[in-house]
C-alpha cells in the first residue's frame, strides 16, 4: 500500500479512484469493489470486529480511496508505515446533503434509491450483508444513523477532517480536493504530471445508477429462478 485515502464517501472518491491509476497506483481499492464482488463484505465485517487486519484483503492493492478502506485509516498507517495519506475534504454541508441524497437514501430511504435497495435486500442475501455490514460501519462511525439530521452530518464530515488531520503527521498527510487537480496530488506522491485532464466523474449520479442497475439485475434474476 503506497497510498491511504482517508477521505470519506461522497468527497470526490470515484475520480480519486481514476486519478491514481492513471498515476500508476492501480487497482485502487475503492467501494465499487466491493460492488463488484459482494461476498468481501463479510471480511469487512470480520475486519470490524477485530477478527481480520484490512490489510489483509487491501493486500493487492497500491491505492485506496472511500470506505470500507478509509474507515480503517489507523489501521493501514500502522501496517503500511511508508504509506503517504490523500485526505479529500469537502464543505460540511454540502457534504450533508450529498449523503443524505444518496447513501443514507440507499440504507434508509424512500426514494426510489431505497425502494430498490431495500427490494434488492429481499432477493439477494448477499446485498442484504453487505447493507447490514454499511449500516453498522456508519454506526460505529458516529457519523449517521437512521435519525442523523443534516446539521449533524454536516458536523460530523468536520469533526472527521479535523480528527484524520490530528492523527496524521504532517509530512505524512494531503488534505485536497479533486478539485485542485493534478499538480498538488502528483507533487505530493512524487510522480510526473499527465498531460491528460484531470478525470471528472459524476459519483452521484454512478452511485445512483449502479445500485439500481444491480437491484434490477438482482430481482430479474430472481424471477427467472
Amino acid at each position: 500500500m503506497k497510498v491511504i485515502g482517508a477521505g470519506l464517501p461522497r468527497t470526490g472518491t470515484l475520480s480519486q479512484k481514476v486519478a491514481l491509476e492513471m498515476l500508476g497506483f492501480a487497482p485502487c481499492y475503492h467501494m465499487v469493489s466491493v460492488f463488484a464482488d459482494l461476498s468481501v463484505a463479510r471480511r469487512w465485517r470480520a475486519a470490524m470486529d477485530d477478527e481480520l487486519r484490512a490489510s489483509e484483503i487491501l493486500s493487492d492493492h497500491p491505492a485506496t480511496v472511500d470506505w470500507p478502506g478509509s474507515y480503517f485509516t489507523q489501521e493501514l498507517m500502522e501496517d503500511f508505515p511508508d504509506a503517504k495519506v490523500l485526505l479529500s475534504a469537502r464543505d460540511g454541508d454540502a457534504w450533508a446533503k450529498s449523503m443524505r441524497a444518496t447513501i443514507w437514501q440507499a440504507l434508509y430511504g424512500e426514494d426510489l434509491m431505497g425502494l430498490m435497495a431495500r427490494a434488492r435486500t429481499k432477493v439477494d442475501p448477499l446485498w442484504a450483508e453487505y447493507s447490514d455490514m454499511m449500516r453498522e460501519m456508519w454506526t460505529r462511525s458516529g457519523l449517521m444513523e437512521r435519525d442523523t439530521t443534516e446539521a449533524e452530518l454536516a458536523a460530523g464530515c468536520e469533526r472527521y477532517t479535523e480528527e484524520i488531520k490530528a492523527l496524521v503527521p504532517a509530512d505524512r498527510l494531503l488534505v485536497w480536493s479533486p478539485k485542485e487537480g493534478w499538480e498538488p496530488l502528483c507533487a505530493f506522491l512524487e510522480v510526473p504530471v499527465p498531460e491528460a485532464p484531470f478525470p471528472r466523474v459524476n459519483d452521484s449520479e454512478a452511485f445512483g445508477g449502479m445500485l439500481i442497475d444491480g437491484a434490477l439485475e438482482a430481482i430479474q434474476h430472481y424471477r427467472a429462478t
